[in-house]
Formats: structure tokens, C-alpha cells, sequence
């Protein structure tokens, strides 16, 4: 079932893009990502615009975690109810995580499909027979290997996303009501930035280079969206103390 809603359609995209761009699969592998973003465009809008409100009412949980200091159930309370009444769900951001997950997996099944040349059979009848698959991409690239260049490029992506996400987050200006936990908020954050580029850079190596090409080109994509998105949103201001 996976394969003939998934994996197919895919393949499918796939060796279509190839045909119409000179018989490039590297070219095909970005016709396919910037497809699959389009049709994902909804959720990750919805999500952007979850963390830029999450954003703005960094300040006021700030507050709210000074003024509750040591009671985590009152805490807890009074975040739902900011949640509510600011009607923001932090849990949307990450739908489009979950939703692209069969996409990556599929992409990466549709791409063994086009490296090993033995999966013509999941072609729809109205898509022209390739004949062969030319497996260097750009005419220097080999999708079936890793390479560590395009991994390198990927966790710059990763980096460039993340880091333009931390800095919409406001400095931790609670330190003195109390915060141990902020913190500790503000070194996890730093450890995010760097980790999530690192864990790229060393899963994306040992990769497909077809495959690390679909998430460098998703990752820079979904980056350019998010400037955009974030640039238009007011900035979080530190709560007075």
C-alpha cells in the first residue's frame, strides 16, 4: 500500500522530471523537491506562522514562569490558558515534520527504484519508458554514492534555518526572577544550532548523494520560505523587569 500511494506517484514524478529535463536526474531530484514543497506549502505556512506566534508570547511566559516559580502545575495551567486565549497550538509546528516523513522515505525508495533501473514496472502507462537511467546527475555526480560535499551543503542549509529561528527568539532577560531555567533554555538552543547542522552533515554522508541533494534543496527551500515568513512578523521584545 505504501509503495502504490507513495513510492510510485513519486517514482513516477520522478522519471517524468527526468524525461522533460535533458535525462538529468539531479535536475529531476530538484523538479521533484520543489514539487513536493509546493504541495506541502500549506502545512509548513501554518507551522511558520505557530513558531512566529510562539514567538511573540516568548515574553509573557517568561512572566509567567517568574510569577510561578516552583509550582509547575499553576505554571502549566496558565501557559494553557495563555495558549487559549492567544489561540496558538505548539504542537503544529510539528505537523509538517510528521507529514513529510513518508515523503522522505518514499523519495528515497523512489530513488533506489531509479538507481538500480529494475523498477520500470512502476510506471503509470501514460509515462514514456526512459529506457535507462543515467545515474550521474549535473554530469559529474554520482546519485547512488554519498557525497560528503553535498552533505557539508545540507547541514549549511540545516545551520542557516535554525539560526535564523533562534535569532527571532528574544535574549533571556529573566535571570533575575529566577532563572536557572531560562538558562538552561538558552544553552539547549545554542546546542540545537549547532547539533542539528552536525547530524546532518554526518547522516547526510552516508546517504544516496541523490537523496542528500532532496534534502539540501527541501532544507534551503524551506529556509528561503521562512525568512520571508519571519521578516514580516514583529519581533519579540524582552518583558520588563
Amino acid at each position: 500500500m505504501f509503495t502504490t500511494f507513495v513510492v510510485q506517484p513519486l517514482y513516477n514524478l520522478l522519471v517524468a522530471s527526468y524525461n522533460l529535463l535533458g535525462h538529468d536526474l539531479g535536475l529531476a531530484i530538484i523538479a521533484l523537491t520543489v514539487l513536493i514543497r509546493i504541495v506541502l506549502y500549506p502545512l509548513s505556512q501554518a507551522a511558520l506562522k505557530s513558531q512566529a506566534a510562539m514567538q511573540v508570547l516568548q515574553p509573557k511566559l517568561k512572566e509567567l514562569q517568574a510569577k510561578h516559580k516552583g509550582d509547575r502545575e499553576a505554571l502549566a495551567r496558565a501557559t494553557m490558558q495563555l495558549y487559549r486565549e492567544s489561540k496558538v497550538n505548539p504542537l503544529s509546528s510539528c505537523l509538517p515534520v510528521l507529514i513529510q516523513l513518508p515523503f522522505l522515505i518514499g523519495i528515497y525508495w523512489a530513488l533506489q527504484a531509479a538507481v538500480n533501473g529494475s523498477s520500470f514496472e512502476l510506471l503509470y502507462p501514460f509515462v514514456r519508458h526512459p529506457g535507462t537511467l543515467n545515474q550521474i546527475a549535473f554530469g559529474f555526480l554520482p546519485v547512488a554514492k554519498p557525497s560528503i560535499v553535498l552533505a557539508v551543503f545540507a547541514g549549511a542549509a540545516q545551520w542557516w534555518t535554525t539560526r535564523m529561528l533562534m535569532a527571532k527568539r528574544p535574549p533571556p532577560a529573566v535571570a533575575a526572577k529566577g532563572g536557572k531555567d531560562e538558562d538552561m533554555m538558552s544553552m539547549m538552543n545554542k546546542q540545537m544550532t549547532v547539533m542539528m547542522p552536525i547530524m546532518t552533515v554526518v547522516i547526510g554522508a552516508t546517504l544516496p548523494a541523490g537523496l542528500t541533494l532532496y534534502w539540501f534543496v527541501t532544507t534551503a527551500l524551506q529556509g528561503v520560505q521562512q525568512r520571508y515568513m519571519l521578516r514580516a512578523q514583529p519581533r519579540a521584545e524582552n518583558p520588563k523587569s
